[in-house]
């Protein structure tokens, strides 16, 4: 742990492509262990292949390498497999009243695409983890339902994410033009959630993405 996180401090510091100047004790401080133990993790990191140090007289200088570099994006990729496109976890807040109208505009069209006919609603959850939905499902490929018009009025395309809550199917449907941040999901579902859950504003509820 502590190498990784020595790698991190490094590639912060801008020690990708190019050597930056260090200092052992501006390290240890980041990494929180003594200028002796830093030394020696720096030595090991070096015989390992991850780094290359220069030393000009009483300066130090460290270079992250290609070996170092590629450690750190599978640690990033497995840290999104895990973290990110599983689990979501979210609070129950109010909507503005327009879910239901939206729905019903495209219920048809969920049918079709989405496999279920709709309750006329939407579930609102402030994303509490990860950051945001994007986060969520950066790595979720969206069905895309498609837009139409009706009555002179356009109604662009939605993304749709299928997830589960409690063993209940649904999706976290995104327009194309929303009013919401991206810290609040929309899901719909055949049912009413917050009914069939018992669900209030402030409620905590636990979403699996289905891929």
């Amino acid at each position: 742990m502590e190498e990784i996180k020595l790698l991190i401090s490094l590639a912060r510091k801008g020690a990708i492509g190019d050597k930056v100047k260090i200092t052992l004790r501006e390290l240890s401080k980041e990494i929180g262990i003594s200028p002796q133990s830093v030394m020696r993790k720096l030595d090991t990191m070096e015989k390992m292949g991850y780094l290359r140090r220069e030393v000009s007289g009483k300066k130090t200088f460290v270079e992250i390498t290609p070996d170092g570099l590629r450690l750190l994006e599978d640690i990033f990729d497995e840290i999104g497999k895990i973290l990110y496109g599983k689990y979501i976890l979210g609070e129950v807040v109010s909507g503005v009243g327009e879910g239901r109208y939206y729905v019903e505009q495209y219920k048809d069209r969920i049918k079709e695409y989405l496999g279920f006919t709709p309750y006329p609603g939407t579930l609102n959850l402030l994303i509490i983890f990860p950051k945001t939905i994007y986060d969520a499902l950066y790595n979720v490929e969206p069905i895309t339902i498609p837009g139409f018009t009706k009555g002179g009025r356009t109604f662009g395309d939605v993304k749709a994410y299928k997830v589960r809550i409690n063993g209940i199917e649904g999706a976290i449907v995104v327009p194309s033009r929303t009013i919401h941040p991206p810290r609040i999901a929309e899901i719909i579902a055949p049912v009413c959630l917050r009914d069939n859950l018992n669900l209030k504003d402030g409620s905590k509820v636990k979403v699996e993405v289905v891929k």
